[in-house]
């Protein structure tokens, strides 16, 4: 989705997990709560094992705490959740037995660490249960298929659905643009998110985070950090709207700025593989090649034994092999 810039770099290693061919592709998927507040786990990461207990894909939850890998042959898997302060959960799935699109796991804090997530829009608003039933219904079913079965294009039929129900469901007309960003369509996405915003009077702030993402993508950096600003200051612990400041800071060069928004990314969601680029392109950029170094080694322990984790390892050694003291001579890509 994002295109290539010349002032951005490091890491065209970080590549999506390819799927797994097997005689019979079976799918595992669900969603993830935080079991003390009843709230969707976001940015969270996710992990499917071998009954060696070895990662075979791994991938961080939706906005909405959901996760979905297709394609794997076996049928005896460990899903495994890691989030900060708290405890790690493991399932064992046999799909041999039962099927697994629907598993619903609930992660227990660890005692005197986990605090529930705060956020200025609660897991389901007075606004949207102030929707019509039959629009919250097709909005449920578009949020299904969008993040449980990855469906993206057939969500958009309900997400429109909803919204010719209810015109000011702002909650739909995001999501609709999730779907459509999902697929690729930035000006039918942009559109969508653009109605959110003006729907809800502007007081929705993941329109504003998801929209200024879409106009750092046309390299307008000015306009897309004010939108992204003012997405936080609506939804401060939206982990991806630090993520998007970074990026957008990152393209002006203001490099500490940009820092400090990854690292606060990164505090939201320290699972999340994404932050690990944007702050291996911002150590770079200031010549930080242990800071780099700790970027690699903290992208390869989430992610190992993807292609992408297997090439991240290979540019680790190949820096402390060829480089010992300063490695600036490796290609990249924007994040």
């Amino acid at each position: 989705m994002f295109r290539l810039a010349p002032v951005l770099l490091l890491l065209s290693v970080f590549i999506s997990p390819a799927s797994i061919s097997a005689q019979r592709a079976v799918d595992i998927g669900g969603k993830v709560f935080y079991a003390d507040s009843n709230r969707p786990a976001a940015g969270v990461t996710v992990s499917v094992l071998n009954i060696q207990l070895q990662t075979i894909l791994s991938d961080v939850t939706s906005d909405t705490g959901d996760f979905r890998f297709s394609g794997l042959g076996g049928s005896q898997y460990v899903v495994s959740v890691q989030a900060q302060d708290y405890q790690n959960a493991r399932v064992n799935v046999d799909l041999s037995f039962e099927l697994s699109n629907g598993m619903l796991i609930y992660l227990q804090p660890v005692a005197g660490k986990a605090k529930p997530p705060v956020s200025k829009q609660p897991a389901i608003s007075a606004h949207e249960l102030s929707m019509p039933e039959k629009a919250r219904e097709a909005y449920a079913l578009g949020q299904k298929k969008l993040y449980q079965d990855k469906n993206a294009q057939a969500s958009l039929a309900d997400f429109q659905h909803a919204l010719t129900l209810a015109p000011t469901y702002f909650e739909s007309a995001y999501q609709l643009g999730v779907a459509y960003l999902t697929l690729g369509n930035l000006a039918e996405a942009e559109t969508a998110f653009r109605k959110s915003i003006n729907s809800s009077g502007d007081t929705y702030g993941p329109p504003d985070v998801r929209l200024g993402g879409i106009l750092s993508d046309r390299s307008d950096f000015a306009e897309s950090e004010k939108l992204i600003r003012k997405g936080i200051s609506l939804d401060p612990n939206f982990w991806l709207g630090h993520y998007e400041l970074g990026r957008a800071l990152l393209n002006q060069n203001h490099l500490p700025e940009a820092l400090a928004a990854a690292e606060e990314a990164r505090r939201l969601a320290p699972k999340a593989l994404l932050v690990y680029r944007l702050l291996s392109n911002i150590h770079r950029l200031q010549q930080n090649y242990p800071a780099l170094l700790a970027d690699l080694n903290a992208y390869i322990d989430l992610d190992p034994d993807s292609p992408a984790g297997i090439r991240a390892k290979q540019i680790r050694d190949q820096m402390q092999h060829d480089h010992p003291d300063q490695s600036r001579h490796f290609a990249a890509v924007r994040p």
